[in-house]
């Protein structure tokens, strides 16, 4: 059975238009990590235990095996196809159970 001429126009048409609109694909915003406060990063004070930090600014999204005295805060909100709008990474360092140094707003990457 032969393919005819209409079918075929209809079928480039319909390919053309799904070609074309490839490019405009919704993206969904990405909210990724842990939102930190600034009134709740005021509380964490030096000499602070672990579990008064986790009770302030919650548990950090990665447990690092490697850094054990070492909890990372980060968090990033990227709308559609634009960088992240909002970004925040927040270092607590411990030494055993106390909070022994508290690094605000680290610098994450630019192409996030």
């Amino acid at each position: 059975m032969p393919f005819s001429f209409s079918k075929s126009v209809a079928l480039a048409i319909m390919l053309g238009v799904l070609v074309g609109s490839a490019g405009c694909v919704y993206r969904a915003n990405i909210s990724q990590g842990n939102i930190v406060e600034e009134e709740d990063l005021d509380q964490v004070e030096v000499g602070m235990t672990r579990n008064q930090v986790r009770f302030l600014l919650g548990t950090p999204m990665i447990a690092d095996p490697f850094h054990q005295d070492r909890w990372d805060y980060v968090y990033y909100v990227k709308i559609g196809r634009n960088d992240a709008t909002a970004k925040r990474w927040v270092t607590i360092l411990f030494d055993g159970e106390t909070v022994e140094e508290i690094q605000r707003n680290r610098e994450l990457a630019e192409n996030l």
